[in-house]
């Protein structure tokens, strides 16, 4: 099998790569599971000083890193440098806090001495998305490695580039040989490699169907695994909120990376008596978008990832219109290239597809909510729960409501956005455990309790 990056703005074939046979990858996981005594023997800062070094790297080779993120998945440039820096603040932060999230916690009890360790588990597999190529990656990684474990990478198949690169990354940092490690393979070799106790657990981030598939795979081997599905984020403006400020954030909650992320704003929920004003001020910001060359600074939206999506994202429009909506559309038409013209889907219904599923595209449906009970009953309506906002001049109102709101992932008065300093997770279908901040350190560790008595 061949595994192919095609540049989704020239349509052109970047690379191609044999993909592995499940007997390599059996070859590859036994040479990391050997590494792992090494490498999990170290010390919390004897671990940290590689982390620090890969920081170094990433900095050093932001653009290079940058442009094949942009050359494989369509994103702008300066977007792309921003996920390399993201990147190296992830590891600044690690490096700075994590000799500390696991340090032995000293527990007092009866017995001469209590307290709980935290040990690696051993190899760990991630499996990752194509939308933020570099930073899914370093997300899961950083934390992981840093725990003690070894990692090894099914990157999503149209950007193993930016895979292999950040195998480089890691090997140009010093770390051992085989403690961090890219396998070209598919979506059946991975599930093969979790179904045959090849590994200690699994990190997904992914649509609902494959977390659902590896998520039933490692629960029959008993094996810890990290679920991140995905959301269909509701951004509830409510008739005290500056207007202008909502619908100028909302834009680019929405369209960053042309709507194809999971903490996107995905269903826009104003109440009726701001709803007129909010459209307006909203389109009048899209238009300031600028559609284009991805490789060009001053671009705002690139292509979507791949041509199969813009079938997928006209089925969504073709149901609106079907059931009542008059999409907005804007910017130009473009004969190359995977674009999708950001659209705007005004008085959409609860009924339409585009408020019913996690739209990955530039589409951002507004709905009308008769109060603050009805949005929250609008936010609350959907499988998902990610992420959400909430736009309101009365901050203790918005917390009040934010309490409501069934996700891993509240912001008021601004845009979700991962962050390593908190944790990032959701519930229901959104998926289960938590990334990054001193929580998503201890995912992949056996919290030990070790008793002393006299």
């Amino acid at each position: 099998m061949k595994i192919k990056s095609i540049n989704p703005y020239t349509e052109e074939i970047n690379w191609t790569y044999d993909a592995l046979s499940f007997g390599n990858c059996e070859d590859q996981i036994e040479k990391s599971r050997a590494a792992f005594s090494g490498w999990g023997s170290l010390s919390v800062e004897e671990r940290t000083v590689y982390i620090a070094r890969a920081a170094k790297v990433l900095r050093q080779n932001r653009r290079v890193y940058a442009e094949i993120i942009t050359k494989e998945m369509g994103k702008p440039i300066r977007h792309s440098l921003a996920e390399i820096e993201k990147c190296a603040w992830l590891c600044d932060y690690y490096v700075a806090n994590a000799a500390g999230f696991l340090r032995d916690e000293i527990v007092e009890t009866e017995a001469e001495k209590s307290y709980v360790t935290y040990e690696p588990l051993g190899a760990v597999l991630g499996i990752m998305p194509w939308n933020f190529p570099f930073w899914q990656v370093f997300r899961f990684a950083v934390p992981t490695l840093i725990a003690g474990n070894v990692c090894l990478l099914k990157h999503a198949s149209n950007v193993p580039g930016s895979a292999l690169k950040i195998e480089k990354v890691f090997t140009e940092a010093g770390l051992p040989e085989n403690v961090f490690k890219t396998l070209l393979i598919d979506a059946k070799t991975a599930m093969e490699i979790i179904d045959e106790d090849l590994v200690d657990g699994v990190s997904l981030t992914g649509s609902v169907g494959a977390g659902s598939e590896i998520g039933e795979i490692a629960g029959r081997m008993i094996k810890p695994f990290v679920l991140e599905l995905g959301g269909s984020d509701p951004f509830i403006v409510l008739e005290d909120a500056d207007i202008d400020r909502a619908a100028e954030v909302g834009v680019r909650a929405r369209f960053l990376n042309a709507g194809q992320s999971c903490i996107a704003a995905k269903r826009f929920i104003v109440i009726e008596d701001v709803v007129v004003d909010f459209i307006e001020a909203f389109e009048l910001h899209m238009q300031e978008l600028k559609i284009g060359d991805p490789m060009d600074e001053d671009t705002d939206i690139g292509p979507v990832a791949k041509k199969e999506f813009l079938d997928n994202l006209e089925k969504v429009l073709k149901d609106a219109k079907k059931k009542g909506a008059e999409p907005h559309v804007y910017g130009e038409e473009y004969e190359k290239g995977y674009f999708f013209r950001p659209t705007l889907v005004p008085a959409a219904s609860t009924d339409m597809k585009v408020l019913n599923m996690e739209v990955f595209g530039p589409i951002a449906p507004v709905v009308m909510a008769k109060d603050e009970n009805d949005a929250v009953k609008i936010a609350n309506s959907t499988e998902f729960g990610l992420g959400a906002e909430i736009w309101s001049a009365d901050l203790k109102r918005a917390e009040r409501l934010a309490k409501r709101i069934r996700s891993g992932f509240v912001t008021i008065n601004g845009r979700v956005k991962s962050d390593p300093r908190l944790p990032f997770g959701g519930t229901k279908k959104s998926g289960i455990g938590r990334e990054l901040s001193y929580y998503g350190l201890k995912e992949f560790v056996n919290i030990k309790t070790i008793v002393v008595n006299k």
